[in-house]
């Protein structure tokens, strides 16, 4: 399916403003036209309980959030939506999972989550606690995202407690339960769900469907519970089989060192992959002064075919982990440390710091709060292949706010880049000489014809020298930077 590589606003319903309403009002104003052509609106548009939206209850719309004529709006003026759909999980707080801790053994949704004494039976050893130990040689293949076996233990109407697996949060209340319950694909159930839930999300004009967590979903005794092969890919196609007839096109969101070559593999298979490695090397390349990394990876896109959907700041976090084996170690291990001394947090897994894979900070606050240094960024992104999508705080030159880390106590540190703007910082925003630069290279990236479909991509450039030209029948636009100076300069022809 195809994928335009217009620009794309990237953030929640209230982020700009304080609700859907508002944002659809600023990118109809004067300052925001022929900026973005699509708009990725993160899940708290869905009604949830946790995790910013991604803990989803149900995938109506959160009308204190969005309402449909928002949606229409966006429509009408042309921007299409990317929207999330989280297959590896659904809240506790779900009509499904109610309906189970309320039905026990009687409840139509008995198998729609994962049964952990199901799942291993044979694999393991029944514990006192009831739930069985799997053997060592299984858990040694997995990957778990919390301490201890990632199991909430449900009690049935009938005093019975039940093993089921929750990888990722959860709270106990008696038998009040809140968390991120994983789903069991292979009930006939979830596929109802999920062919509901993507008819649902296409009628609010999703043209992007981006699959969060789904590489978590596929999950086999004895293999690893992220990124089955080939059961990930078998999932995907059933999706796709679903998705396709709706006009949705596919973005998985997998995260994977660069050496082991996911992203290539998401190509082959005709899907777009997220360019995760390209923050962390523009960050390399302005600090250290030199375009080879950035280069190098810029031409395997071109030559390799390779559709992206690239961005610098996101609701999560930068990426590091993924450029394992596009930089060294000690160079990965130096970005870290230099965006950690600017005032970014690492999570540690379990306290493991080598399990990192993301680094917690505005962009701005990344690149040391420099407009010059967020400006060459903006302009490299625009200018690199792919679709580029455009974290709405990054555009304001947002900084890190400790203070929403704080008061969001722990697990709050993604909060340090999802500081909400009101409709006065946003009205100050708009003045500022670095909003303004990015908001025109954004607007040359959506409108220029050198950047049209078909648009022939040329990358050259040494140690410290980055050029990039786009061409399109008589139009051209070229982007040279000089790392040395952290200088660029445009050249174009309409």
């Amino acid at each position: 399916m195809f994928m335009n590589s217009k620009p794309m606003l990237n953030a929640y319903p209230d982020s700009l403003g304080g609700n859907l309403g508002d944002i659809v009002t600023l990118l109809k104003t004067e300052a925001m036209q022929d900026v973005f052509s699509s708009f990725y609106i993160l899940p708290s548009l869905y009604h949830s309980d946790l995790d910013r939206g991604f803990s989803v209850i149900d995938y109506d719309l959160n009308e204190q959030l969005a309402n449909r004529e928002d949606l229409d709006r966006l429509k009408n003026m042309g921007i299409d939506l990317k929207l999330d759909f989280i297959l590896n999980h659904a809240s506790a707080q779900s009509p499904q999972f109610q309906d189970l801790v309320e039905k026990g053994e009687a409840s139509a949704y008995r198998d729609f989550f994962i049964d952990w004494n199901h799942f291993w039976e044979g694999h393991g050893t029944m514990t006192e606690e009831g739930y069985i130990q799997p053997e060592e040689s299984c858990l040694k293949q997995m990957f778990f995202r919390k301490p201890g076996l990632p199991i909430l233990m449900v009690e049935f109407p009938d005093g019975k407690k039940v093993p089921y697996w929750n990888t990722f949060y959860q709270e106990v209340h008696g038998r009040h339960y809140l968390g991120q319950m994983d789903v069991n694909i292979q009930s006939p159930k979830v596929w109802e769900f999920y062919r509901e839930t993507l008819e649902k999300i296409a009628s609010y004009g999703a043209a992007i469907v981006r699959l969060d967590a789904f590489a978590y979903a596929p999950k086999t005794p004895g293999k690893k519970n992220f990124l089955n092969d080939p059961e990930t890919w078998e999932l995907l196609q059933k999706i796709h089989a679903l998705a396709e007839p709706l006009g949705l096109t596919l973005l998985p969101e997998i995260h994977a060192a660069y050496d082991e070559k996911i992203y290539q593999t998401l190509a082959e298979k005709g899907y777009a992959t997220y360019d995760f490695f390209l923050p962390g090397l523009v960050i390399d390349a302005i600090e250290n002064r030199r375009g080879t990394y950035l280069a190098a990876w810029a031409k395997e896109i071109v030559e390799k075919k390779i559709p992206t959907v690239n961005m610098l700041g996101c609701h999560d976090g930068i990426p590091l982990l993924d450029l394992k084996g596009l930089l060294q170690e000690e160079e990965i291990q130096s970005l870290i440390e230099r965006i950690v001394s600017r005032g970014g947090m690492v999570k540690n897994l379990h306290g493991q710091k080598n399990l990192y894979y993301q680094v917690n900070a505005t962009y701005y606050s990344a690149l040391g709060e420099s407009d010059e240094k967020m400006l060459l960024a903006r302009a490299i992104q625009m200018f690199m292949p792919g679709k580029p999508q455009i974290w709405y705080l990054d555009l304001f030159a947002g900084k890190n706010d400790h203070e929403a880390v704080q008061r969001a106590g722990e697990s709050g540190h993604k909060e340090i880049n999802r500081t909400n703007l009101s409709t006065d910082q946003i009205a100050e925003g708009l003045k500022k000489d670095v909003v303004q630069k990015q908001l025109a290279l954004i607007r040359m990236r959506n409108t220029h014809k050198a950047f049209s479909e078909g648009a022939e991509v040329a990358i050259s450039g040494g140690e410290k020298s980055l050029e990039i030209r786009w061409e399109y029948n008589s139009a051209f636009v070229t982007l040279y930077v000089n790392f040395e100076s952290g200088t660029y300069t445009i050249v174009e022809s309409r």
